[in-house]
């Protein structure tokens, strides 16, 4: 599959809020046509000059829309991740065994609600991650095909400076991910066969949204990174995350392992 085609299959299968924070890669190769059917430096064309510099000015207002949004929903993770923390502290503390009013059906009642959230949360951090990878890949290919079809030299250095914007920088969400799945094993244990049952359905309950989305974010994750006839040093390296146990035991029909 193109890469364009791809992107858009991303934003569509991305939440709806998020649908206009991703790379404008449809502008920028219109852009970059029109540059390379423009008569080039060698008889000092301005309008040559005006494109290129149009291209180069819409390339850092895109990276700078990427680290808007990015840092956004960094900071509200990490501020619902200690509101989750929190909850399921005060679930096991009013209705837990050792609680002040302990109650087997409240507190199941309860921890059932804030299993839902977690698994919800966890699914928009994995969607996070994937939208920083899919549009590295984005301006990738774009300062690839720049390159090509000019001979300019942009990609090296707008990749250095990619590297250090905070949309690249992908370890703070991928902790709290870690995390995550952390408080579900140890909070959540499933140890019977029925469980299992309950816990399947219980994250399908929102099949058509956040869990279908993550899922095909996992899997576009691990093509990205598989490899390919045109991998190259700005390519993405392989996926190696529990994630990829998620994608396997999804496509198996088996549980899932983080629950």
């Amino acid at each position: 599959m193109k890469f364009g085609k791809r992107l858009q299959q991303q934003i569509q299968e991305s939440l709806p809020d998020w649908r206009d924070k991703f790379l404008s890669y449809k502008n920028l190769k219109k852009l970059l046509k029109l540059i390379a059917s423009t008569p080039p430096l060698l008889n000092g064309s301005l309008e040559y000059l005006k494109v290129e510099a149009e291209f180069v000015y819409l390339l850092n207002n895109e990276i700078e829309k990427l680290n808007a949004f990015f840092v956004e929903q960094e900071e509200d993770f990490i501020i619902r991740h200690k509101e989750l923390q929190h909850r399921i502290q005060s679930v096991i503390d009013a209705w837990g065994p050792n609680g002040t009013h302990p109650s087997e059906t409240d507190y199941k009642e309860e921890m059932g609600k804030t299993r839902k959230e977690i698994v919800n949360f966890h699914g928009e951090m994995v969607l996070l991650v994937n939208y920083s990878n899919i549009n590295y890949t984005g301006l990738a290919k774009i300062l690839k095909k720049y390159e090509k079809r000019t001979g300019g030299l942009l990609r090296l250095p707008f990749i250095q400076k990619v590297l250090k914007q905070p949309f690249f920088t992908t370890d703070l969400v991928s902790k709290l991910i870690k995390e995550c799945e952390n408080t579900i094993d140890a909070v959540f244990p499933v140890e019977e066969e029925e469980g299992k049952k309950e816990g399947r359905e219980a994250i399908r309950v929102t099949g058509e949204g956040i869990f279908r989305n993550t899922v095909a974010a996992l899997l576009n994750m691990q093509e990205m990174r598989s490899g390919s006839s045109t991998y190259s040093h700005y390519s993405l390296p392989p996926l190696s995350l529990p994630d990829a146990d998620i994608i396997r035991s999804f496509q198996l029909n088996s549980p899932i392992p983080i629950l």
